[in-house]
């Protein structure tokens, strides 16, 4: 007897709907790897600074709005990288102090606030109008940098929450806020979207370089993406109030050579053997170059969650 088609389609999608809903998110490494991975974005900073997107401008209006990143806040920016949230913020005026842990993450986030503030001030001399907020960045772990006397008015983490020591992480920022100060966490995710067929076969390389993959992988619907995980570890602390979150999807078009050199920012990615890395490289690029017209677009969901402490 044949099988019931439409009832066996119907299994099929809620079981992959229960995977995308429980899925791991991309920002939840392994506790015993975390450290090892966060330290792989260090060897090629300059890399890091080129190929990484940044956030969409939305972002920063909330930021401004629900968080109060406003001109004169002192903000507190956890794992700054090369500057992509710190340069953004300056520009809003605010008073920023970057904690970095990469060596060469904090000399490239350096001289790209440097370059920001001298623009800024040919801005200015030609009447524009353009102003910038004070920065410095200090090459330190969090967990172990001490915290100054005066408190902050924002602690920001833009995609570094998650490599912190989950134990301390938010113990030490609400230690560094004021009063009614704000934890604003961005966190980013790969979602359905964008050159839907791409992702979906290009996890035959995935499956054929990487073993850690899991068959079947597919990116989830924006709306699967659960972010409660970040709401109760802030509510267990007892030292916030609700979490407010807002979510931005965000499309970006990359070129074959612009997409591998986002792939090489990647924790999982750099930490593969050479061989496999290559191997997976050269698998994508054949695939987009091949099948894609040497172009893809991957399409993002930006998370930003703020806390007000109590």
């Amino acid at each position: 007897m044949p099988p019931d088609t439409d009832a066996h389609a119907q299994e099929h999608a809620q079981a992959q709907a229960h995977t995308y809903a429980h899925a791991r998110r991309d920002d939840q490494p392994e506790e015993t790897r975390r450290v090892l991975l966060s330290r792989t974005f260090d060897e090629d900073a300059e890399l890091y600074d080129r190929a990484r997107p940044g956030y969409p401008p939305e972002l920063y209006d909330d930021l401004v709005d629900l968080a109060g990143a406003r001109p004169g806040r002192r903000v507190l920016e956890i794992g700054c990288g090369t500057g992509q949230a710190t340069v953004p913020l300056a520009a809003l005026g605010c008073r920023i102090t970057g904690v970095e842990a990469g060596p060469r993450m904090a000399a490239v986030a350096r001289r790209n606030l440097a370059e920001a503030e001298a623009e800024a001030e040919v801005g200015a001399e030609g009447g524009a109008g353009v102003g910038v907020g004070s920065a410095e960045v200090v090459t330190a772990e969090f967990e172990n940098w001490p915290l100054p006397a005066e408190p902050f008015d924002v602690v920001l983490a833009a995609t570094a929450f998650h490599w912190i020591d989950p134990a301390v992480r938010v113990s030490r920022a609400a230690d560094a806020l004021r009063p009614g100060g704000a934890l604003a966490v961005v966190r980013g995710q790969h979602v359905r979207g964008g050159t839907e067929e791409f992702f979906v076969e290009v996890q035959r390389c995935y499956e054929r370089f990487d073993p850690a993959t899991q068959p079947g992988t597919r990116p989830p619907e924006a709306d699967d993406v659960d972010n409660s995980d970040h709401a109760e570890e802030v509510a267990r602390s007892g030292r916030f109030g609700e979490t407010v979150f807002r979510r931005y999807a965000w499309d970006l078009t990359y070129t074959t050579a612009e997409y591998l050199d986002v792939l090489r920012t990647y924790s999982g990615h750099r930490a593969l053997p050479d061989a496999a890395r290559n191997g997976l490289l050269a698998c994508v690029a054949g695939l987009i170059d091949g099948r894609y017209g040497g172009r893809v677009t991957k399409r993002y969901l930006i998370e930003l969650a703020v806390s007000q402490r109590n």
